[in-house]
């Protein structure tokens, strides 16, 4: 007797929270100010943050994100606007009372007690038994691969293990927002990039909503599942990473995330599906596979990212999208080789090529003549 095999059913993967226009936010900030005096720090911002998300504040000193952050744990009272988390009110709630935990930069450990005690603390403090202590704080000690470590004083243990034993002592609280103001500063390079992944893991194990601060574009873009931009206490983009990346809705932001080369032009075409711009740095014309929407001779920035130049010694076979200069810096990085090339204007533009190979003989150095080139789909026209 046969048995006819069945295909495996594929059920396809829900769209994230903020992309259903069905669902209700997390955490909705609504026209939130405050004021230091005559300072304006947070300026009528509006946001809403999913259920489960990871989302970043990313911004330079100054910007009005730890701010905001500290309104949402309630240290700070707004001068106008609401916060409302899991569709409650926390305008007139003290911190204490909020369904929120808050981990701090400085990490904050008492010195004179050991792992396991630093992250009892809040638990004992709120009376619970001291056998669900114990199972609590040896489950989150656990998860943060500390366990062995429970008798150790802070001065005992790195830079990487203090960070955990912080992010223990918040978590363990089981709280439905949790609060991370540069969370991961104090940590070298390559520690840093580890504790990234093992955040998210812990996030997406525990399925509490994170709101993280950072002035890191990389860790921002690492970590999140979306990306508030702030800049003079206003939020000037929220998305995606790759969005914010790919498709930056300002200046700003596309010269604060990553790098990018802008150049200056005129509107000289522009139609429902293309457009045209002069530039005078690139000598000639930058092709676009979109249209503007602008008025005619509008002054316009346009952005390119490094990667997406592609560098030759051999001249295009077309004048659109191309330009042509000298090499006059170069940096081996290991996975890339960047380039400065100063164009005929005196405009240095730069350029980031993969390494593929071990040995390129093809490599260019200093004094190079070079040709650039980039797709249609590669500029993003910026008219603010």
């Amino acid at each position: 007797m046969s048995v006819s095999s069945v295909a495996p059913q594929i059920v396809p993967k829900a769209a994230p929270t903020w992309r259903q226009s069905t669902s209700e936010p997390f955490v909705r900030i609504e026209q939130i100010n405050k004021q230091f005096g005559d300072f304006t720090a947070v300026n009528n911002v509006s946001l809403d943050i999913y259920k489960n998300e990871l989302f970043c504040l990313l911004g330079g000193s100054g910007s009005g994100k730890s701010t905001l952050l500290r309104m949402l744990a309630g240290f700070e009272k707004p001068t106008s606007g609401r916060i409302l988390i899991d569709g409650v009110d926390m305008s007139n709630t003290p911190p204490w009372e909020r369904p929120v935990n808050m981990m701090f930069q400085s990490y904050a450990l008492f010195p004179h007690l050991s792992v396991a005690a630093n992250v009892a603390f809040g638990l004992k403090r709120e009376g619970l038994p001291s056998g669900e202590v114990q199972k609590r704080v040896a489950d989150i000690l656990d998860m943060v691969q500390l366990g062995h470590l429970a008798k150790r004083k802070p001065h005992m243990l790195s830079g990487g293990q203090r960070q955990r034993v912080a992010l223990a002592r918040s978590l363990v609280k089981r709280p439905k927002l949790l609060l991370l103001d540069e969370p991961l500063g104090a940590l070298d390079k390559k520690l840093r990039e580890e504790t990234q992944f093992e955040l998210m893991r812990l996030q997406e194990e525990l399925g509490i909503t994170f709101v993280v601060v950072t002035h890191d574009q990389e860790e921002a873009m690492t970590l999140a599942t979306r990306i508030g931009v702030m800049n003079n206490g206003v939020i000037v983009q929220t998305a995606e990473p790759h969005e914010v990346y790919e498709y930056p809705n300002n200046r700003f932001v596309a010269e604060f995330i990553g790098n990018v080369n802008l150049f200056e032009g005129t509107v000289v075409g522009d139609e429902r599906d293309s457009a045209s711009i002069h530039c005078a740095d690139t000598e000639n014309l930058i092709h676009v596979d979109h249209g503007i929407s602008c008025a005619p001779n509008q002054q316009v920035s346009v952005a390119i990212r490094p990667e997406k130049f592609r560098i030759t010694r051999e001249a295009p076979a077309s004048l659109v999208n191309t330009t042509q200069g000298i090499v006059t810096e170069v940096a081996y990085m290991g996975s890339q080789s960047i380039y400065k090339v100063r164009l005929p204007s005196g405009k240095e533009v730069r350029i980031t090529q993969p390494n593929v190979q071990r040995d390129a003989d093809d490599r260019f150095t200093w004094d190079d003549h070079v040709y650039l080139a980039w797709d249609a789909d590669s500029s993003v026209v910026l008219t603010s």
